[in-house]
């Protein structure tokens, strides 16, 4: 930065200290204006917390969206691409339904149903991924440029616009104390500062205006759920027909009578209890030193941990694991009897830290 620029820096931060702490009064900006800014800022301030959300709304679990986080870094580091799909529970109960069909076969009613269910439910994540589609492209996106792109460049507009208003009227305070300033240089100031004002209000009020849009991207959402609530609706309906069948047509079936087999007689030899004075007492095996185990960085289980995907390390309640890396604030990476892998932090008390 140039001595000119940095004089010029000085002067604003004495213009704004000048304003703050001894109430001297800057250029008067109109209300208008001042309406459009706290409007943009609670255009802002919503945008930012229905994307927020929205990321509720589409991937429910905090700790699913951790683990795709985590895979995701992974794959980055290892160079190997990661399958970052949403595991959506409809898609998570309808395999269990139907692995269970598959082990109990199809002469079982219940594995009939399970079947049935199971192919319905996945049915059911395949609309919830379709949502998550339509939501990301139509919603999501949408927001996500209006908060990167057009408020961003109005908050640029406007920080210049007081960062020139503050240079104004410090070459005003000055000139008016008897300093070096001409009214050339009081005239260009304020030249730039209105200028930059008139950008700033252009671009408010262009937003503002165009809020439609926003309505245009909210109406795309709810047609969303409402195509995914009216299908997921005409799957369950007919899943409900056929089970509702199913039970009928069992129940008009006459029961099997089963008889229990008869017993076989059970030898009368009975095991003649031993002299405890004959057996040797069990000696207590020696337990193992820690050999400095307890500096090493390691953390307690919390809770069982089942792997659902590869490289998870699984673990159980009270087992310690040894720490080799953080991945981030919701991921750590360690081993356990000879295995490494990855688990989520708030399973485990970190009692040493990586």
């Amino acid at each position: 930065m140039s001595m000119g620029g940095f004089k010029k820096q000085l002067n604003k931060a004495s213009q704004r200290i000048n304003e703050k702490m001894f109430s001297e009064k800057g250029t008067e900006i109109e209300e208008e204006y001042r309406e459009l800014e706290k409007k943009t800022d609670s255009t802002q301030d919503v945008v930012t917390k229905l994307l927020d959300k929205s990321k509720d709304l589409l991937q429910p679990n905090p700790a699913s969206r951790g683990k795709m986080s985590a895979r995701a870094a992974m794959g980055k580091i290892s160079g190997k691409p990661q399958d970052l799909r949403y595991p959506h529970i409809e898609g998570q109960m309808g395999d269990v339904m139907i692995r269970g069909s598959a082990e109990l076969g199809e002469d079982s009613e219940f594995g009939v149903a399970l079947r049935q269910c199971g192919s319905t439910f996945k049915d059911l994540a395949d609309l919830r991924e379709q949502l998550e589609f339509n939501v990301q492209q139509n919603f999501v996106e949408p927001l996500t440029m209006l908060l990167n792109k057009d408020l961003k460049e109005i908050a640029h507009h406007r920080k210049k616009m007081e960062g020139r208003r503050l240079d104004y009227d410090a070459k005003r305070r000055k000139q008016a104390k008897g300093g070096n300033v001409t009214d050339v240089e009081i005239n260009i100031a304020q030249e730039k500062f209105e200028e930059s004002k008139e950008l700033a209000e252009m671009g408010m009020g262009n937003l503002l205006d165009a809020d439609v849009e926003q309505v245009s991207q909210l109406a795309a959402m709810v047609d969303a759920l409402v195509e995914l609530h009216r299908e997921s609706e005409r799957l369950l309906e007919g899943l409900a027909g056929e089970l509702h069948t199913q039970v009928d047509i069992a129940g008009s079936r006459p029961r099997t009578t089963r008889t229990p087999r008869a017993r076989t007689e059970r030898s009368s030899v009975r095991r003649q209890p031993v002299d405890s004075d004959d057996e040797p007492t069990p000696q207590a095996a020696p337990r193992r030193g820690g050999g400095g185990s307890a500096d090493r960085p390691h953390a307690t289980a919390l809770y069982d941990f089942e792997p659902e995907n590869d490289g998870e390390l699984g673990f159980n309640e009270g087992d310690t694991i040894y720490l080799t890396e953080r991945i981030d604030e919701n991921w750590l990476q360690g081993e356990l009897n000879g295995q490494s892998g990855f688990f989520p932090t708030n399973y485990v008390d970190v009692i040493v830290d990586v």
